[in-house]
């Protein structure tokens, strides 16, 4: 909460901008923090009560429960709703409830201690089982227990799938979870203490074209609940309480960005080329099929990149083959004709299906994508099944992440003939010649991309992962982020090299990561060989704006100086002068309109 005197008065928080844009409304606080739960005696004659605050608390948790439930089952099917069936069945558990009563009356402590202990006593126990199904209770206890405790201290955590108004999303950080449940229609902007511009939630902010601001470290203890704020998304600030004078030069900034946004809209359906006619593939990241109609306003080529693990992230579980059916044929359907490069579950790092489990000290490097799906051949061959079924309704390739040699590859597309023999068996349609490909985002298959491209039909770079990697940096600590720095050279000869590779071996070459929504680096990936880039549906008119200014020749000539350069900042200075030099006049015009 912010000091008394600063409720009325304007102050500004600065952080790390993350997504451009500037958005104003009242925040919206999202405390994730582990709870404390406090421990007390409580006198035989106040027993009654705590039963009674007790029964209080589960009757509001089931109505919370239920609320979400109907409304998943509206928004994304009956099948998704279900687990919070299992949420409903934890929280009415009868020897769990029996337990916690019978530590009430013999501990005298209060009712939050007692249920906190017992439920806590569960997890452990069903953490120690060797049952696969068993520990995955662990997670519908853990969650229900958690929202129960929540409503027995009264304290409000916001349900994000139930945003009802325009607000400022304010939070210590979000975790892809949490953005699976977000309310995108509702949501004005996004605020974190930590978080990097990388980050799981950051992306899906560019995405959706709203402002973002990490690294602010203080926001959620200083902006109270409900205060008016304003987001700038291009310098990094929060502006707390914004004053009738500061929204005023708001207001100009925000009537700038219109016009540069009518801007690169006027070339939106010329073709995707160089100023020389060279064609450029301009494809789109998305989540799935609840983003389509968010990128109809967007001339695309493609889907570059089906995000698959949201599914999973927002049912809690792995969906069943019919589920995930349904999902990717909606996607290829709603494409009419244009291709989606499916990557298969990416499950691991900073996305997490739950927590109980599955904790790892070094999560990027650990159990997660194709290490994770080939160890798991059950949950493997569903996800493929239904990705092969959905590619009778249109073109699809499917892409295996994290893959770090031949071997893995080998074994990875060995699980796509398994799936297909599958397929044949029960006579179901599917497309035979869907197109398999891998990402590089690993320096171990950077290194040998020669060999791994004899084995794949594309290659699709992952620019964050392999920049965090190579630079031991985790992109999503706050402490480091600011060292993840795609112009390094080490990153720079990194992607030369693989490009190269593909180029070598005639296949084609993607970039999916951040770098490929950046007007900067999309001119020096396209210089250095780059077949197609795939972005956020909100960047995509202005990169495709910059590449109709510029040719080839004058891309491949960037990039061999980009190449040779010592260090980031001769790198950026190359960047930002090209830039500079094909469209700095339309830039400053408007630049010169806000001035004035």
């Amino acid at each position: 909460m912010s000091p008394p005197d600063k409720i009325r008065e304007e102050y500004t928080l600065q952080g790390v901008a993350a997504s451009p844009g500037v958005a104003h409304g009242p925040a919206l606080l999202y405390l994730q923090q582990e709870l404390e739960v406090p421990a007390y005696s409580v006198e035989e004659e106040a027993i009654e009560d705590e039963l009674a605050r007790f029964e209080r608390a589960i009757i509001q948790t089931r109505v919370q429960i239920n609320a979400i439930r109907n409304q998943i089952a509206g928004s994304l099917g009956e099948a998704e709703a279900q687990i919070f069936d299992a949420h409903l069945l934890v929280l009415e558990d009868r020897a769990l409830l029996d337990e916690v009563l019978q530590a009430l009356k013999s501990e005298r402590k209060n009712i939050e201690y007692c249920y906190h202990k017992t439920a806590e006593r569960y997890i452990e126990f069903f953490n120690s089982m060797d049952d696969a199904y068993l520990k995955e209770r662990v997670a519908d206890i853990r969650d229900v227990s958690r929202r129960l405790l929540r409503n027995l201290l009264g304290l409000r955590r916001a349900d994000l799938s139930a945003l009802s108004e325009n607000k400022v999303l304010v939070a210590e950080d979000l975790t892809p979870s949490d953005t699976a449940e977000l309310n995108r229609n509702q949501l004005l902007a996004i605020a974190t203490d930590g978080g990097s511009r990388t980050s799981h939630a950051v992306i899906m902010a560019r995405a959706i074209r709203i402002p973002a601001v990490v690294g602010l470290r203080e926001a959620t203890r200083s902006i109270p609940e409900g205060a008016e704020i304003l987001v700038d998304g291009y310098d990094g600030i929060v502006i707390v309480n914004p004053s009738e004078r500061t929204l005023f030069r708001y207001g100009k900034i925000a009537s700038a960005r219109k016009r540069l946004d009518k801007i690169f809209q006027a070339s939106i359906k010329e073709p995707s080329t160089t100023k020389d006619d060279m064609p450029v593939r301009l494809e789109l990241n998305i989540e799935g099929a609840k983003d389509l109609e968010q990128i109809e306003a967007v001339q695309y080529d493609g889907v570059g990149l089906l995000r698959t693990e949201n599914l999973f992230l927002k049912q809690h579980s792995y969906p069943s083959e019919a589920v995930q059916f349904e999902e990717y044929r909606a996607v290829v359907e709603g494409m009419k004709g244009k291709p989606v490069m499916i990557r298969t579950l990416d499950l691991g790092g900073d996305k997490q299906l739950c927590d109980g489990d599955s904790k790892e000290d070094n999560p990027f490097m650990g159990y997660r994508a194709i290490r994770f799906c080939l160890d798991h051949p059950l949950v493997f061959q569903a996800q493929l099944r239904a990705i092969l079924r959905a590619a009778a309704y249109g073109p699809v390739k499917i892409m295996f992440p994290m893959i770090s040699g031949v071997e893995e590859m080998l074994r990875a597309k060995a699980a796509v003939e398994e799936a297909k023999v599958s397929l044949r068996e029960d006579k179901l349609p599917f497309d035979e010649g869907v197109e398999i490909g891998c990402m590089i985002e690993i320096p171990s298959a950077a290194t040998i991309a020669d060999l791994i491209a004899r084995e794949s039909a594309f290659f699709s770079i992952g620019s964050n992962d392999l920049i965090q990697y190579l630079l031991a940096v985790d992109r999503v600590n706050e402490r480091v982020a600011h060292l993840h720095d795609p112009a390094h050279p080490a990153v720079i000869r990194t992607l030369v090299k693989i490009i190269e590779s593909g180029k070598a071996a005639g296949i084609p070459i993607s970039i999916c990561g951040e770098m490929a929504g950046d007007p900067l680096f999309a001119s020096f990936l396209v210089g250095c060989g780059a077949t197609s880039l795939s972005m956020s549906p909100g960047v995509l008119p202005e990169v495709k704006f910059f590449l109709r200014s510029f040719t080839l020749k004058a891309a491949q000539d960037l990039a061999k100086a980009v190449a040779a350069a010592d260090d980031s900042a001769a790198v950026m200075n190359l960047l930002q002068s090209f830039h500079q030099k094909h469209v700095g006049k339309v830039l400053a015009s408007v630049a010169e309109e806000v001035e004035k």
